[in-house]
């Protein structure tokens, strides 16, 4: 009993001592707290203030300069670059063999200028045994009408057949709807002859680089004319290289028609060939 009273007293004794001790513990323990700086902690932050920080320098909204600068309006819808370009094109270069012989015919075309404005170089001939039947050259400025036409005028020249002549040259040229490619050019002559040449031709693409190009080809004239459809089936080896295997037929009529039946040849004449496009 006595040893129970005396442990109750003790530990009385320790409680009554926490209770003078604990209070002035936790008033050191607030005061010493209330000393620190919370400005160093980040206690006084709220989160969204702490995660945002304004910039330096504030970036000035867009207005109407800025957006002139970035999108300037063109004169021109197809107008881009001043720089001067050139491009020179051998869309045919072909041999046969057939009756009454073996021939070669070229058609090639170049150009020099800007997008707008450009210098015409055209050239077309045909060989046959060995002499040349035809030839001509063009020289012709062009000048953009839209995004897909240009307007030519110039002069041409025909070496054969038969005397030369020259001729002045109006044309137009450039891509129809449905990506038909159209040469049309009227010719006059000083003596007063008036002659046409009309070509448009379709590249139909079978695969990426094996191409199917069907043509059609019309030279009339004062009393004379040929007519010559073609169906050409090239591959391209290289975009700059693409050679080809072919079928052409050819007739005449009117006053060349007539010659051909003095001199004995026929007015049609139906042909395979083989050939090559190139371009540089």
């Amino acid at each position: 009993m006595i040893a129970r009273n005396r442990s109750f007293a003790a530990a009385t004794a320790c409680a009554l001592g926490l209770g003078l001790l604990l209070p002035g513990h936790v008033a050191a323990q607030q005061h010493d707290h209330s000393q620190m700086d919370h400005s160093q902690m980040g206690h006084g932050a709220t989160p969204s203030a702490a995660g945002e920080a304004a910039p330096v320098t504030p970036v000035p909204p867009l207005d109407a300069a800025d957006r002139a600068a970035a999108f300037p309006s063109l004169a021109r819808p197809m107008q881009h670059a001043s720089a001067v370009n050139g491009l020179v094109v051998v869309d045919r270069l072909e041999a046969w063999n057939a009756d009454p012989g073996t021939g070669l015919e070229w058609e090639a075309q170049g150009w020099l200028g800007t997008d707008l404005d450009r210098v015409w170089l055209r050239t077309e001939g045909e060989r046959e045994d060995g002499h040349t039947e035809a030839a001509s050259g063009e020289l012709l400025y062009g000048r953009s009408v839209s995004a897909w036409w240009d307007v030519v005028a110039g002069v041409r020249h025909d070496f054969e057949p038969g005397d030369s002549r020259t001729w002045a040259a109006v044309g137009i040229q450039g891509l129809a709807p449905y990506k038909f490619e159209v040469q049309a050019t009227a010719l006059f002559a000083e003596s007063g002859n008036v002659a046409a040449r009309f070509e448009v031709e379709y590249e139909l693409l079978l695969t990426n680089r094996l191409i199917l190009q069907p043509l059609i080809e019309l030279n009339v004239g004062t009393g004379l004319g040929t007519a010559e459809a073609g169906l050409r089936l090239r591959y391209e080896v290289r975009r700059r290289f693409a050679p080809y295997l072919g079928i052409v037929h050819e007739r005449a009529f009117g006053d060349a028609a007539d010659v051909r039946r003095l001199e004995g040849d026929s007015l049609h004449d139906t042909r395979a060939v083989a050939g090559v496009r190139l371009w540089f």
